[in-house]
């Protein structure tokens, strides 16, 4: 396509969108009934072309993203990794989670009768793109992929922030899914945000996934849950990613501890969902000097877009005019941000919850001193979820670490000991998900093969004919996937 401007590419009207769902709509039931080897191969197809699409979606996203050449030449990769993953994961079967409980008359409650169970795809999947990962987290991200997966055709609300990307990544996909056999429908990207809330409340749209902001999410989960049918909307909103250090962890390498810190809260601008924003400390700490240099040393980054640096300035100059917040490193926002590093202890954090205690998306964080251990376990219950919450120890800090991290894992849905949250694995145990505002719903992750659990329901058959059974459910297995049986005993 020739270069264009934001404005050039106009929102989808509302007639086209309504042409889109019921495209989507017709093709549910075809696309979910396929083979999951058809649907892996399908996937292997999108993966291939992107990766062959690399040379024109990379500088597209350059111009609209202010991202690095690097950043996006792995963040593809990233994004063609779990599409093949989510193939891995058809090609196996287990997904279905297909168990055949086969009739039982000397049943202790009385004769059983033959059930089978096995999850099938929810319907068309309306997914919201973000922001800071024009791939990972876009068109062609986990959400798209594991609905894709689970045999949902997608309706994909492009970010206003990577306009064209969207749309060039949006057509490359189609052709893909349907030069590999995919029925028409199956995949589609819309613009507009009033676009987006109306294919929300449309009956056809089965259930939807949403990365962004709290206040945009939580008005888009109220709008999911006041439908005359409500579906689920699985939203990953916002967090603070709390860091706890014990003393003996700052005795045995406080230096390498807060240089990590500084390189975890400031890389990519601060803007990853996973940026720790809260370092607690023990009050004799004395890392004020390196953390401070640290940051001081970090070149400026131009954040994504002017929405987001105007955002960002207004967190940023409230949080530093609480009373009783130090700073000890001053950035700058003129050309790009420079990080900003900020200095309190418990009593001032606990006293201005609702100032603090908010996620600021850019490179700001805030170490917190805390007096005691009771102090540190204070500051760990005041928290809401979050995504993550991370813990460096050592060996004799066994006893507080144990009471730290029985109070972490009821807030955070990943615990880390001696790490930092900034990296997010994609794989089968990642859980990228926790109570709220993290998400909408901790049950479920929105990295990792779990993923693809979202976009599936169960539906138990009884006494039904071989012949009218799904066919990961029939006695002869023709797809030759996992089953579970249950004989009589």
């Amino acid at each position: 396509m020739g270069t264009l401007t934001a404005t050039e590419i106009p929102d989808t009207t509302r007639a086209e969108l309504d042409t889109v769902l019921q495209r989507a709509a017709d093709a549910a039931e075809a696309f979910g009934a396929l083979p999951p080897a058809t649907r892996a191969r399908q996937l292997r197809a999108v993966a291939d072309a992107l990766d062959a699409a690399a040379g024109e979606l990379v500088p597209l996203a350059m111009a609209e993203s202010n991202l690095s050449e690097g950043r996006l030449t792995g963040e593809l990769k990233r994004t063609t990794f779990q599409l093949r993953l989510f193939a891995e994961v058809l090609d196996e079967g287990r997904y279905l989670q297909a168990t055949l409980d086969r009739a039982d008359a000397g049943f202790p409650l009385g004769a059983k009768p033959d059930l089978r169970r096995i999850l099938q795809p929810v319907g068309p999947v309306l997914v919201f793109a973000a922001s800071n990962f024009p791939f990972a987290f876009s068109v062609a991200g986990g959400d798209t992929a594991s609905a894709l997966a689970a045999g949902c055709p997608v309706v994909l609300k492009g970010h206003p922030g990577h306009p064209q990307l969207s749309v060039r990544t949006g057509e490359i996909i189609v052709e893909a899914l349907q030069s590999a056999g995919a029925p028409d429908g199956a995949f589609a990207v819309v613009l507009g945000f009033e676009v987006g809330t109306a294919a929300l409340q449309d009956p056809r749209i089965k259930a939807a996934a949403f990365t962004g902001s709290v206040p945009a999410g939580r008005a888009l989960f109220d709008i999911a849950n006041s439908r005359p049918t409500p579906i689920p909307f699985f939203g990953e909103l916002g967090s603070l990613n709390p860091v706890f250090v014990t003393p003996g962890a700052v005795r045995a390498r406080g230096e390498e501890i807060a240089k990590g810190y500084v390189t975890s809260y400031s890389g990519n601008a601060g803007q990853l969902c996973t940026k720790p924003g809260l370092l607690f400390l023990p009050a004799d700490h004395g890392l004020d000097e390196v953390l401070a240099a640290e940051s001081k040393a970090v070149a400026a980054h131009k954040l994504l877009n002017e929405r987001l640096h105007e955002g960002y300035c207004g967190r940023r100059a409230a949080v530093t005019e609480v009373p009783g917040v130090q700073v000890l490193a001053e950035g700058g926002v003129d050309d790009g941000a420079v990080p900003t590093l900020l200095a309190t202890d418990v009593e001032t954090l606990l006293a201005n919850r609702e100032a603090l205690l908010e996620e600021v998306f850019g490179p700001l964080s805030i170490v917190v001193t805390y007096a005691s251990e009771d102090d540190a376990r204070r500051a760990a219950e005041a928290f809401e979820g979050n995504l993550t919450a991370t813990l460096h120890a050592e060996s004799g800090d066994t006893e507080f670490a144990a009471t730290l991290v029985s109070r972490l894992r009821e807030r955070a849905g990943r615990v880390l000991f001696n790490g930092w949250p900034t990296g997010v694995a994609v794989s089968p145990a990642m859980q990228h998900g926790g109570p709220y505002p993290a998400t909408t719903d901790a049950r479920f992750t929105s990295v990792g093969t779990a993923s693809i659990d979202r976009f599936l329901r169960p539906v138990t058959y009884q006494n039904v004919p071989q012949d009218l059974l799904p066919e990961a459910l029939r006695d002869e297995n023709p797809w030759g996937i996992p089953q579970t049986t249950h004989e009589p005993k």
